[in-house]
């Protein structure tokens, strides 16, 4: 059992909302801390994919008025949607009861979805992201940075006993999303058209997106790319990373970058089953930074936005994170290899950034300065360094 940071996140929602959205990734974890915050205090399960748990709910406003005691767990929400029309009176009636904090936990798989209908719970409803597991939640000792980075955060993968079994976990989940959860989610998209894509992504790992490209490769439209990788955003497998907006003057890149968010479903994807492999395939450097990437956020304060700079004339700077009031921009350059240094691009990157902190994130543990403001840090570390900020 590895302990989730985000339980803490859970329980303090609760403990000020009435209900609380618990959103992921299929197979992240989420019935697995729901049901460990259960076992301490009066609780009830409901699987809304199983359909006995669903027919108890024909009735939602009778049947929840018989539980008002106990934490009710909603798992797989959007199973019935409808129900969040349902949630909203019942929560307003119990405050009416002095019945104002832990009644509903509802788990879901999709960022939009569950958003989107949860509208009427505006002011009701509080919300925490579970992503697949981090370095933090590990001993990051650099042999299982190594192993959580090949297999990725997937507590089934990142917990096999070997490697082979792990890559063959990863396929089979790649698999239930094209051909079962993807359908649930969005349009009809051929299991096989949808794959082509991933796998593509997978390929041009960090790079800026270029529709057209992607369009060409599986035989359809620009703007159908955009659905499509749309609903893998939704879905919380892919990131677009937005480019830096603010002002300075000079021509920026304007497309986002994208990345496979967890690393493990990256290296499935392009068939990468061993870290000897993975050390020797050209998509190394990205695979790192999209890593990198991933822990770091996992743990920036809330209300943090991410981006990326880039200029027309190459400047640029992997991560800059915007964390506003004391905190300000801090800016992240990724380097797999301990030994890297800052390009010129970078530093004229820094120059018109001006951030207030600036970090060489490197694969070692090792922490030193590398000259004009510059510190070259290891990925645990700098991840400390963002969790004590409040």
């Amino acid at each position: 059992m590895i302990h989730r940071s985000a339980q803490a996140l859970v329980q303090a929602a609760l403990n000020r909302q009435a209900a609380v959205a618990l959103i992921g990734p299929r197979q992240v974890g989420k019935t697995t801390l729901a049901r460990e915050i259960a076992a301490s205090e009066p609780s009830l399960y409901l699987d809304l994919e199983n359909s006995n748990d669903r027919a108890k709910l024909d009735n939602p406003e009778l049947f929840f008025s018989l539980h008002e005691d106990q934490l009710v767990i909603l798992d797989e929400i959007h199973r019935v949607p409808e129900l969040f029309a349902s949630l909203r009176g019942i929560i307003d009636e119990g405050r009416r009861k002095a019945l104002r904090t832990r009644r509903f936990l509802v788990l879901g798989s999709a960022a939009i979805e569950l958003m989107r209908q949860s509208e009427t719970l505006a002011g009701r409803i509080a919300y925490v992201d579970l992503g697949p597991l981090h370095l933090l939640e590990t001993d990051h000792q650099p042999a299982t940075t190594r192993k959580l980075w090949l297999r990725g955060g997937f507590p089934d993968s990142y917990l096999t006993e070997t490697d082979r079994e792990s890559l063959s976990l990863r396929r089979d989940f790649i698999r239930t999303y094209l051909e079962r959860d993807v359908p649930m989610f969005g349009p009809r998209i051929p299991a096989e058209t949808l794959e082509r894509l991933w796998t593509m992504l997978a390929h041009s790992q960090g790079g800026v997106l270029n529709a057209s490209k992607l369009a060409s490769g599986i035989s359809v439209t620009s703007p159908t790319v955009g659905s499509y990788l749309g609903l893998l955003v939704d879905l919380l497998l892919v990131r677009r990373l937005a480019p830096y907006h603010r002002n300075i003057g000079k021509r920026l890149v304007k497309s986002p970058k994208t990345y496979i968010r967890d690393s493990g479903l990256l290296h499935a994807l392009l068939g990468i089953g061993d870290f000897d492999t993975l050390l020797g395939h050209p998509v190394i450097g990205a695979s790192w930074e999209g890593f990198v990437i991933e822990n770091l956020l996992s743990v920036a304060p809330p209300h943090t936005t991410a981006s990326f700079y880039r200029t027309a004339r190459g400047a640029e700077i992997d991560l800059v994170l915007e964390m506003g009031g004391k905190h300000g921009i801090w800016a992240v350059e990724i380097k797999h290899s301990p030994s890297a240094s800052l390009q010129k691009g970078n530093r004229i990157a820094l120059d018109d950034i001006q951030p207030g902190k600036a970090f060489l994130v490197h694969s070692g543990t090792d922490r030193f300065p590398k000259g004009e403001g510059v510190e070259a840090i290891g990925l645990a570390e700098l991840m400390q360094e963002l969790q004590k900020l409040d």
